[in-house]
């Protein structure tokens, strides 16, 4: 069984090489309950891939992202990525984020995205 740095990192990798619906199919759990900073919670793998969806298909222009650091903890395992593209309703945005994310049977079953506006 792979450790959770080892399963994190497959993560962060398959999101740089533009496969992150394909790394949420593989690593999110079907309970998985996805939060962006104090917003209400998204329950449920169906919902939070269709919310993944549409936030990509929003993206004019990308420019890149970068995982900053990476801590694991006991069944935790936290992300501060750094992005920069351009949203077609949000516009230029560039700015850090840390996520979250709970771990549960091997995949991710919370995850909690923290940033400022």
């Amino acid at each position: 069984m792979n450790t959770l740095i080892e399963k994190i990192s497959t993560v962060n990798d398959m999101i740089l090489q533009g496969k992150a619906l394909e790394a949420f199919d593989e690593f999110y759990h079907e309970d998985v309950v996805m939060q962006e900073n104090d917003s209400p919670e998204f329950v449920g793998k169906e919902l939070n891939r269709k919310r993944e969806e549409e936030f990509f298909n929003c993206i004019t222009e990308f420019r890149g992202a970068k995982p900053l650091k990476v801590s694991v903890g006991e069944n935790t395992t936290m992300v501060e990525w750094h992005f920069d593209y351009t949203h077609k309703d949000w516009g230029v945005r560039k700015y850090n984020q840390v996520a979250v994310q709970e771990w549960k049977d091997g995949k991710i079953i919370k995850e909690k995205f923290y940033y400022g506006s």
